[in-house]
């Protein structure tokens, strides 16, 4: 299924469905997708990084009190990026400096020793709507890459005149002085980031009327499993009322003919 032009509704309209698709993105996740013990789980976390879904790995029981996390191997479900690198087309790597990667921070974790791996974020109207808001939501992100979260964002809504180049190059100005810019003609960004020592960020440009391609949603710096974008679209639009249907399915507005005098 093509993407729509969801400009043409409301933010609720979108939210509604954003819900849905969520929903959608975990169950596929979940259903196979995953080694054995990883698991995703849409949760809220307060701010603008909702997330949307979260990727947690269950520890092996605990040795002397401390849980333990088995690595990834080619019989668990992942793709190794060394064998099977990802799809999307632009490709960036950034090396954090020895006062970024020694920052302190204070991180609270339930006792049950399952430990965040990986996010996701379905970008919002909400999260460009003001500048405090987009500053908010890249603050958050370069946050969760520095902390070793791994990132997948997926951003439906062009760009503003607070973020011109796109949610990708907003995020990635954090990282470099030179984020590349959205091509001409592709103003959508899907853009999976992997949080290792050296952060590298794979980004499919996109547009209206096309279709996704599936994107990484690493686990490792080296291991992902691939979320099917476009499959979990297609069965969270069938929920969107007729209503706004209609307006979504509907064809571009012809362009204004040029005035004549």
């Amino acid at each position: 299924m093509p993407i729509h032009d969801w400009t043409r509704v409301s933010a609720g309209t979108w939210h509604a469905f954003h819900l849905s698709w969520i929903a959608e993105i975990q169950e596929a996740l979940n259903d196979g997708r995953m080694p054995p013990d990883y698991y995703a789980q849409a949760e809220q976390i307060a701010g603008p990084l909702g997330p949307d879904v979260l990727t947690l790995q269950e520890p092996d029981p605990p040795a002397n009190g401390v849980p333990r996390y088995r690595p990834i191997g080619g019989d668990d479900g992942g793709v190794a990026v060394a064998t099977a690198p990802p799809r999307a087309r632009l490709t960036a790597a950034a090396e954090m400096n020895d006062y970024v990667l020694k920052r302190r921070t204070l991180v609270v974790r339930h006792n049950s020793g399952d430990r965040i791996v990986a996010l996701l974020e379905l970008v919002s109207p909400g999260n460009k709507a003001a500048r405090h808001a987009l500053n908010s939501f890249v603050d958050k992100a370069a946050e969760a890459l520095f902390r070793g979260y791994h990132l997948l964002v997926v951003d439906l809504f062009p760009p503003g005149k607070r973020d011109p180049h796109g949610i990708h190059a907003a995020i990635w100005g954090e990282f470099s002085d030179d984020p590349d810019p959205l091509p001409p003609g592709e103003p959508l960004t899907l853009a999976a980031y992997s949080a290792g020592p050296v952060k590298r960020a794979y980004v499919e440009p996109t547009a209206v009327g096309r279709a996704m391609i599936p994107m990484p949603l690493f686990l490792t710096p080296e291991w992902y499993v691939e979320v099917p974008l476009e499959e979990t679209y297609t069965a969270a639009y069938r929920g969107v009322p007729r209503k706004w249907r209609a307006v979504l399915d509907a064809p571009p507005a012809a362009p204004e003919p040029p005035a004549t005098e």
